[in-house]
């Protein structure tokens, strides 16, 4: 636990603990049996858990830091379940640790320039077989990445277009290469100043020349496969922190660093 404290300390104050009381960076000294660190000249404490998902949480950091480390070394994530069984906290607290670890993940993108693809799946509904527009009781998810890039996926209500070119238009400056497959809500991107190219997969067309959506699919294979084999089933009301976690597995695949410590330093 004070291994994961120093840590903590160190990368919240990588100059030195500057002392309010003090007015200036002091030397400081972890206190025995606290959470804390003193300053040297006037005694004044700082609590490096205050402010990160760790506050006024009573299990040890140590294992907060390892349900972090198990989460974040698997593509395809781990159930509070598991967590439960590999600790010994009970379920309950595992499930709140995922919850507040998962609010780390939501990582806001800057609309940029280049190729991408869009694309929608649906998840959940009454019946799991039943896909497509429409599909009973789905709930619909819009997906935008960037070729060689990073992904975007939100939850939405509909797929209209007033609720779909706004998405777009957040994520993707005008005149970039956007393409998707012929779904009609697609068809007027050109007047928001894009190159649209589309692949019909209702004539099972799934590529024309550099034309296709194979990126974004891919993204939300990874997804399905991961909710489906890990979490079985996920509520609507929980679902974008479950995207999110996919998303951010996605975007940091290539890190020179451990996932592991892309995680931490989010807190």
């Amino acid at each position: 636990n004070d291994s994961c404290l120093e840590w903590l300390k160190n990368y919240l104050y990588p100059n030195g603990i500057f002392c309010e009381k003090c007015e200036r960076i002091t030397k400081h000294h972890k206190v025995k049996n606290r959470a804390s660190y003193a300053c040297d000249r006037c005694g004044n404490h700082i609590y490096p858990m205050a402010g990160t998902i760790f506050e006024k949480s009573t299990t040890p950091l140590k294992l907060w830091f390892y349900a972090i480390y198990l989460m974040s070394s698997t593509r395809c994530g781990i159930s509070a379940k598991q967590i439960e069984r590999e600790t010994g906290v009970t379920y309950k607290t595992a499930w709140r640790m995922f919850k507040q670890i998962r609010s780390l993940l939501n990582e806001d993108t800057k609309a940029s320039m280049g190729e991408f693809e869009i694309d929608e799946t649906y998840i959940g509904g009454k019946h799991p077989g039943k896909h497509g527009r429409g599909a009973e009781g789905k709930t619909t998810v819009l997906g935008i990445v960037e070729r060689k890039g990073t992904v975007k996926a939100l939850k939405t209500k509909d797929l209209k277009r007033s609720t779909v070119y706004p998405i777009v238009k957040a994520q993707i400056l005008p005149k970039s290469k956007v393409f998707t497959d012929e779904y009609n809500v697609y068809d007027n991107l050109t007047t928001l100043g894009y190159s649209h190219c589309s692949v019909n997969h209702g004539l099972e067309m799934w590529v024309d020349g550099e034309a296709h959506t194979n990126t974004i699919e891919g993204f939300w294979s990874l997804l399905k496969r991961g909710i489906n084999g890990v979490y079985h089933a996920v509520s609507e009301k929980y679902l974008q922190d479950y995207i999110n976690e996919y998303g951010f597995r996605y975007n940091h695949r290539k890190d020179d660093k451990p996932m592991f410590l892309t995680v931490l330093e989010k807190i």
